[in-house]
This record gives C-alpha cells, sequence and structure tokens, in this order.
C-alpha cells in the first residue's frame, strides 16, 4: 500500500515542501530511502523501527520504500522521521489512511517514541502558510518559536503515539495559542549599564552616534581603559526591536539550532579572536550562518582585532558593505542577512601605551607599525567611527555621582530612528547607514561653510570616497540626533573628530 504525508524541508533560510511517500510489498524486508537524502536522513531506519515497537506498534515485515519528493533537491537533517513513521503505520494498515488527517508533519523521533525538537523549523512554518498550507503537527518543545506564526493551526505532539491517536481522531488536541509580540528591551535591567561606566565622556557619545545611526565602530586605546566595558553597554542603548527584525533573527538563529523561545533582544556576538573563517562568515559541510549573520540586526564585537587572522577579518569587507553573505559550498549556495553594526576594539600598539596621556610607550616606531599593518585599509576604511579610548584619572574613579543611564540615552537612540525611519523606509533603509548614493545626495546637502571644512579636511587626511560618504552619514545622524532637519558646520566639525585612524595612526 502506498501512503503519502506532507512534511516541509530547508534549504537557507526558505522552506521547500517535501512529501514522504511510504510504499509497502511482498518481498525480503528491506528499507530504502531515495530523494537525495543525506546521512541523517537514512539513519531514520533505526529510530523508526525502535520508536514505532516501544509505542507499542509492530514494525512491518515487507519491503518498505520511502521517496522524499522532489528527488532533486537535497533532503538533511532527522525532521523526517516522525511523517515517514506516520505513512508506515499507514501503509501497514496498522491506522485507516482514507481518514486520516493531513497537516504538515515536522519532527525527529527519538528510540522510545519521543518526538523532539528540530532545527529551523520556524523558516519552514513561515515558508509553509506563505504557500497555502494552514495545520501542523510539530515537537512540542519547538513551541516557544512556532507561537508567533499567524494564519496557522499548530498541534504540538510528545510521543509517536500521540501524533498517531491525534490524526487518527483517537484523541483531541488544543492548537498553540498564538502570542501577541511585544518588545521587552524596555523592562531589560543590565548590569552593563552607562552609569556605571566612569569618565569616557567622548567614547560614551560617539557610541551614542554609532547606535543611532548603525554606524560602525572602533576603539583604540590602552589596555584597561574600559574598551570592553563600553562595547558590553551597547545593548541597553540599542534601540527598540521591531517584530520584522525579530522575526528576521529569529529565522537564522533557528537554523543555527540556538534559537529558545523567541527573540526579544537584539544580538550582541563576541567570537574569540581564535575564530575561524567559516565559525565568522558561515559555510560547512550544511552552509549553515556564522557569526556575522547571528549578529543580524544587532552587534558584532571583536575585541582586540588585530588579534584575528588577517585573512578572516577581510572576509568582513563585502558584508560591511552590502549587508548580506553568500556561502557557496560543493552543491548548495545560500544568501544570508547580515546586516549587522561592528564594534572593534584594539591596543595602538603591541605594549597598549601609544598616544596614551598616563603612560609611556616603549615600542619602536617600526613595531608600532607592523602591529597597526594588521588590518588592511580597505577594511577600516569600512568602519565609520574611529575613536581613542585613554586611561580614566584617578578622580573619575572616585566620583560618587552615577552617570547617565543608558535609559535616557536609549530614548535619544529611539528618537534618531524614528526619524530616519520616516525618511528611509519607503526605500526599504532602516537607518542612515544604510543610506545609499542617492540617499546621500538627497539627505546630506551642505552649506558653504560645512563644503569648505569637508574639502580641507578630505585634502589633508586624503580620505577615499567611502570615507567621505561615511563621514556624511554619521553627520546625518548627529544631525538627527539635535533634532536638525538639516547637517550644519558643526555636525561636519564632530564628525570629522571621528576619524582617528585617518588623522593620527594613518594605517
Amino acid at each position: 500500500m502506498l501512503a503519502l504525508i506532507k512534511s516541509f524541508g530547508l534549504k537557507g533560510l526558505e522552506g521547500f515542501p517535501v512529501q514522504a511517500e511510504i510504499d509497502m510489498h511482498a518481498g525480503i524486508p528491506s528499507y530504502d530511502i531515495v530523494g537525495l537524502a543525506d546521512t541523517a536522513v537514512k539513519e531514520s531506519k533505526e529510530r523508526v523501527r525502535s520508536a514505532m515497537k516501544n509505542s507499542g506498534y509492530q514494525y512491518p515485515v515487507s519491503a518498505v520504500v520511502i521517496n522524499l519528493a522532489p528527488a532533486d533537491v537535497k533532503k538533511e537533517g532527522s525532521l523526517y522521521d516522525l511523517p515517514i513513521a506516520v505513512g508506515m503505520l499507514a501503509a501497514s494498515k496498522q491506522i485507516p489512511y482514507d481518514t486520516l488527517k493531513r497537516p504538515v508533519i515536522l519532527g525527529e523521533l527519538s528510540l522510545n517514541g519521543e518526538v523532539r525538537k528540530v532545527n529551523g523549523l520556524l523558516p519552514m512554518l513561515i515558508t509553509a502558510v506563505q504557500q497555502g498550507e494552514k495545520t501542523f503537527v510539530i515537537p512540542k518543545e519547538n513551541s516557544g518559536e512556532a507561537a508567533f506564526i499567524e494564519g496557522a493551526t499548530i498541534y504540538t505532539v510528545e510521543t509517536l503515539r500521540q501524533a498517531v491517536e491525534f490524526l487518527t481522531c483517537q484523541t483531541e488536541l488544543q492548537p498553540l495559542a498564538i502570542r501577541s509580540w511585544k518588545n521587552d528591551l524596555e523592562t531589560n535591567h543590565s548590569d552593563h549599564d552607562f552609569k556605571y561606566i566612569k569618565g569616557q565622556y567622548a567614547a560614551k557619545r560617539a557610541m551614542e552616534i554609532a547606535v543611532a545611526g548603525g554606524h560602525n565602530i572602533i576603539m583604540i586605546g590602552p589596555p584597561g581603559a574600559g574598551k570592553t566595558m563600553l562595547a558590553r553597554a551597547v545593548p541597553s542603548i540599542m534601540p527598540n526591536l521591531t517584530f520584522e527584525e525579530a522575526l528576521e533573527v529569529a529565522k537564522i538563529h533557528s537554523v543555527s539550532g540556538q534559537l529558545d523561545g523567541f527573540i526579544y533582544e537584539r544580538p550582541f556576538r563576541t567570537p574569540h579572536h581564535s575564530s575561524t573563517m567559516v565559525a565568522l562568515t558561515g559555510g560547512g559541510n550544511k552552509a549553515r550562518p556564522g557569526e556575522i549573520s547571528l549578529a543580524h540586526n544587532g552587534v558584532l564585537f571583536l575585541d582586540e582585532l588585530p588579534e584575528y587572522n588577517r585573512q578572516t577579518l577581510e572576509t568582513l569587507r563585502q558584508p560591511l558593505e552590502d549587508g548580506v553573505i553568500t556561502v557557496a559550498r560543493n552543491a548548495i549556495s545560500v544568501t544570508y542577512p547580515a546586516d549587522f553594526m561592528l564594534i572593534a576594539s584594539m591596543n595602538p600598539c603591541p605594549c597598549g601605551n601609544y598616544g596614551s596621556a598616563t603612560a609611556e610607550c616603549k615600542c619602536s616606531a617600526s613595531q608600532i607599525h607592523r602591529y597597526l599593518n594588521k588590518l588592511s585599509g580597505p577594511l577600516l576604511d569600512r568602519i565609520d567611527i574611529h575613536i581613542e579610548v585613554d586611561n580614566v584619572t584617578y578622580d573619575e574613579l572616585q566620583e560618587d555621582n552615577l552617570a547617565e543611564p543608558s535609559s535616557a540615552v536609549r530614548e535619544r537612540v529611539n528618537k534618531a530612528r524614528d526619524i530616519q525611519l520616516a525618511r528611509l523606509s519607503p526605500y526599504g533603509r532602516r537607518c542612515n547607514a544604510q543610506m545609499t548614493s542617492a540617499d546621500i545626495k538627497k539627505y546630506c546637502k551642505l552649506d558653504k561653510q560645512s563644503t569648505d571644512l569637508l574639502e580641507a579636511s578630505f585634502k589633508k587626511l586624503n580620505l577615499t570616497a567611502r570615507a567621505y560618504n561615511r563621514i556624511l552619514k554619521v553627520a546625518r545622524t548627529i544631525a538627527d540626533l539635535d533634532g536638525s532637519e538639516n547637517i550644519t558646520v558643526k555636525h561636519i566639525a564632530e564628525s570629522l573628530q571621528y576619524r582617528q585612524l585617518d588623522r593620527k595612526y594613518r594605517v
């Protein structure tokens, strides 16, 4: 007998329909899977056999052929265990096939018949709903991410027997309650708050500008100056996450197997400097997303930037420019979003004290040059804001009064982002860092005084066209924070101050 069960597969961040066709006929007992299945799919034989027996069903003694259609698209993972088991029970006439409910079924089986969580469920459900599917049976462990899918009736099961009894109308299940999404950032109380950071007023101002416009930023300063503390406090001033942004992030984390529940805060990723190129950009046999995609709509913090492998860092150049990364492997090419805010920190020299106002540098000129040369000019050119972070004084550390809290800074950031969203949302962009050349020409018009200052700086610092555009973008953000419709000379002057690697270090 032939049984057809609906399921779904995953390619990158998009799902595609899969039909599990189970056929049984007389012959030598066998179990064959066709349809371009990977090792995990083929190993379903033992999982399904044990799950059926331990759930009180008979494993059929016949020739079993399973086809996962379409046959020319690779099927990966263990998510087909449950639909295969249901199909085998129907094909062996242990359950009635004609009256069987026909939802989309997804789930991995354990040997005792429990239904386990599957990765990438969220993008598969979203695609399935867009293609007209309405009813789903999924593992209960995936309830957290599935509860936000509107337009679908989703049933969660814990065991194979529970799934079979529901599909054969022997028991009733309550559909998963759809939850309304809300942003919880306002109630997030973090120990990393700007009010606990002593001094560093210029650096905190630069961080506010960077977050307000989504600009990349690099901090240069001696060890112990507070660079890492500043970076770790950034999530507390990040703009509120929208549902659309949260959904984009959740899909990526679901594919990577790192989604627990749903996303309420912007990602903050801090890969170690020993991370490989694949870990950072994505890839591997299954072309999974890397750290830059997991940081989408959030922050990627690279501490001690020169300690990273130079070749690994160079792979950031294209994502920083385009906001996406294409991972191409032998038989698959997947494009993942990678629109993140880069925060980097570094020492100015091997000893860390070059340019410090409180400590003496013991490095030679050649050592400093060699150290700074670990970072290429094209990479640094893509970083909008360069700031120096020097050691705080003893008097600043002894101050009893707390600094301005992150909540006040985030309020200004949200207002600036609202201005940018109103300006750029018709073009599909959300912040000033995403502005195109056409946007810059339209929204970054300068008066004569500002033009003269920028022209003199461009010639003196030997700036590139990319640096010129990024200076204008930062100036536009400063004007938005001031509530100014036009960019004035003070906004250009402040923006130029955030090019320390052009003005002082000359890498």
